[in-house]
């Protein structure tokens, strides 16, 4: 979504092993990866309270500012903005936000229809590793990949701005 107001659906799930990274990371003909994209994102939270949160992210030479909304009661849907804006201006909102910043690897890969994002945190987070599908409807059906461990949607210890309070390898 790119200067945009909506709302975001989707479904979030645990990697069902550490060591299963590799499934989608070096898998395929001739060690071809799952993955077809990869990028390192860098996020930081302006707001994190429950009713909203406002973040700022830095994905390779993308900026964004996006704002989101309290989620529904099952934690799948939820409002979101986003809106695309320049890198210098996120280097400097990074320096105001709230202590902690998200730094993750972010793959992409494709499930018939879907899409997956699966994110690999670093620094405090090192060893978490997350799925998100995006849905049209909450009831909507997809294929799970092998690899998909545990839903852990509406789980609020795996939102990103949870984490930046209360960081993965805390627990």
């Amino acid at each position: 979504m790119n200067n945009n107001m909506g709302f975001e659906i989707e479904k979030k799930f645990l990697v069902k092993d550490v060591n299963n990274v590799k499934a989608f990371k070096n898998s395929g003909d001739q060690g071809n990866p799952e993955a077809f994209k990869k990028f390192q994102i860098l996020q930081g939270y302006l707001c994190s309270s429950p009713e909203r949160t406002v973040r700022i992210r830095i994905r390779e030479e993308r900026a964004f500012l996006t704002i989101k909304g309290k989620s529904s009661k099952s934690g799948t849907t939820r409002f979101e903005w986003e809106k695309e804006i320049e890198i210098e201006e996120a280097r400097q909102l990074l320096k105001i936000c709230q202590p902690g910043l998200i730094e993750k690897t972010r793959y992409l890969i494709k499930s018939e229809k879907h899409t997956f994002e699966v994110d690999v945190f670093h620094g405090l987070n090192q060893g978490l590793i997350l799925a998100e599908v995006e849905l049209h409807t909450e009831d909507e059906q997809f294929l799970k990949p092998d690899w998909l461990g545990k839903e852990v949607t509406g789980d609020v210890r795996y939102y990103n701005s949870r984490l930046i309070k209360k960081p993965y390898n805390s627990w």
